[in-house]
């Protein structure tokens, strides 16, 4: 019984050391990519809007720099789910909050709900995408007064920009590949057949 735990104990600890290994240089492109990438639109936001309106820079950009510069070889992080996830979500989330305007609780729930189905359907599940749909309904009056341009900027436009970063902070060096063409070449053998 002894052996088996200690056996089990060592297996753990290798499974946790090994996902937590240090790699500088992979730390050093994701915080470049990531740094570039918010920066670039806040200093669009900066230059062209005054500080408070804040219009490119959501909260959803955030989490999509989390996948697109952190984790670059996950199916959440490529362009085809970056770009539809954001733009699917973006459209559910103004539609919604244009029938139901005065229910946010409501609108909410059924932006959310509906944006992840959807992006499922159409196989661009992006996680920040239902942070795209709440914001359309909770976002400040300027967001909400935008419409269906929210969609184009700063949902569009922002995500163009995380994109062209993620293309060449990911691909600089010889270990990262973004995007990674092991999902490429999966989703090309499948519309083979």
């Amino acid at each position: 019984m002894k052996k088996k735990i200690k056996k089990h104990f060592r297996r753990v600890r290798y499974i946790v050391y090994r996902e937590t290994l240090i790699d500088y240089k992979e730390h050093l492109f994701t915080f470049l990519g990531s740094f570039t990438g918010i920066g670039l639109i806040g200093l669009l936001n900066s230059r062209h809007l005054k500080a408070h309106d804040n219009m490119f820079l959501i909260g959803s950009f955030g989490a999509s720099s989390v996948l697109i510069y952190g984790i670059i070889n996950s199916p959440f992080s490529q362009p085809r789910n970056l770009i539809g996830g954001h733009l699917i979500s973006a459209v559910v989330g103004v539609t919604i909050h244009k029938i139901i305007p005065h229910e946010l609780w409501l609108s909410c729930a059924i932006s959310v709900s509906l944006a992840i189905v959807l992006m499922q359907i159409t196989k661009t599940l992006h996680p920040p995408g239902g942070a795209t749909a709440l914001i359309a309904n909770l976002g400040s009056e300027k967001i909400q007064s935008l419409g269906y341009l929210y969609v184009l900027s700063p949902v569009l436009t922002g995500v163009l920009i995380l994109l062209c970063v993620a293309l060449v902070f990911n691909n600089l060096t010889d270990h990262r590949d973004y995007p990674s063409n092991k999902n490429w070449y999966q989703v090309w053998k499948r519309y083979k057949k």
